[in-house]
């Protein structure tokens, strides 16, 4: 942007990183148009329009030579971080490029996916079968020295819980959360061997492109066994619950990511149905009140009752 231009951003957006964020998320959003001049001026670009914003600004972007990118800016810290890491040991196999970054600054420059069509947008089996061989180009061993924290430490977050509530669950199915709990205490000890995880592999971070039929965007960076990572895709999209059949499109989503990655059934289910409590205790700790609860709820009770 240039020098005077008012930067407008949705109300949402500035509530989503003031409270997520906090307290530095509202110096962060004051600072921001400040940040895209120092984004422009630094690689040259001329900037778009941003795409549907969450919790950071992303934007298209083009090079000095026409070349289309996309600017991700957002809240420096451990999440950014590690997506940083792992699109750098990706090296654009299987995931969107890294053309370059500043973590101190938050600053992605990432290559531009196009059409950029999700799989949303495909027959339900059919992005399955996709997402699997998304899982299967990403995984790396752990790299010595990594900054990647373990699926231990995302799940230690349940714990957080019942305090929260006076040792009860709250909205919170009691039976739910016990075996969320009891599912952890038994999966984290007994991980196969870890790779490095994308995190949050579901239907929105897979795009399609011209480089490659199909690539990754948005890893999280995490350490964790394989039969961790389909957790997202079997939970997702946000609409799932509405579907008709909900049981059998997930019990459908767990034998075909099982086989197609010769992944233990038990475990994905197992895996799948505590992260969907997770989810929407993280869901509830973010806003205090949230339909994602009721949503990831209802995915979790439902998986509950698959064998």
């Amino acid at each position: 942007m240039k020098d005077g231009d008012v930067l407008e951003l949705p109300d949402a957006f500035r509530r989503q990183v003031t409270t997520t964020f906090e307290p530095d998320g509202a110096p962060w959003l004051d600072a921001l148009p400040e940040l895209l001049h120092w984004a422009a001026e630094r690689w040259g670009l001329r900037l778009g329009r941003p795409f549907a914003l969450s919790y950071n600004y992303v934007a298209e972007a083009w090079l000095p030579d026409g070349t289309a990118a996309v600017l991700k800016l957002g809240v420096p810290r451990e999440e950014l971080r590690t997506e940083i890491d792992a699109l750098r040991l990706y090296d654009g196999r299987g995931a969107c490029a890294l053309l370059d970054a500043d973590e101190e600054r938050g600053a992605l420059l990432l290559e531009r996916l196009r059409p950029g069509d999700t799989l949303q947008t495909l027959d339900d089996e059919a992005a399955t079968a996709i997402a699997a061989a998304a899982m299967r180009a990403i995984w790396h061993p752990p790299p010595a020295g990594h900054r990647f924290p373990g699926v231990e430490r995302w799940a230690a977050g349940l714990a957080e819980l019942r305090p929260h509530f006076g040792g009860g669950t709250g909205p919170f199915p009691a039976w739910l959360v016990d075996r969320a709990e009891g599912l952890f205490a038994d999966l984290l000890p007994s991980q196969a061997p870890a790779v490095v995880l994308h995190g949050d592999l579901h239907h929105y971070n897979i795009l399609r492109a011209e480089r490659a039929p199909w690539l990754v965007i948005d890893p999280k960076g995490v350490v964790g066994e394989p039969a961790y990572e389909v957790g997202a895709l079997i939970r997702n999209p946000l609409t799932l619950p509405e579907w008709p059949d909900l049981p059998r499109t997930l019990a459908r989503r767990v034998d075909q990511l099982s086989e197609a990655l010769s992944l233990n059934r038990r475990r994905v289910l197992g895996w799948s149905a505590a992260q969907a409590v997770l989810s929407a205790w993280w869901s509830y700790d973010e806003t205090g009140a949230d339909p994602g609860v009721s949503r990831w709820v209802g995915v979790a009770e439902v998986l509950a009752g698959i064998r």
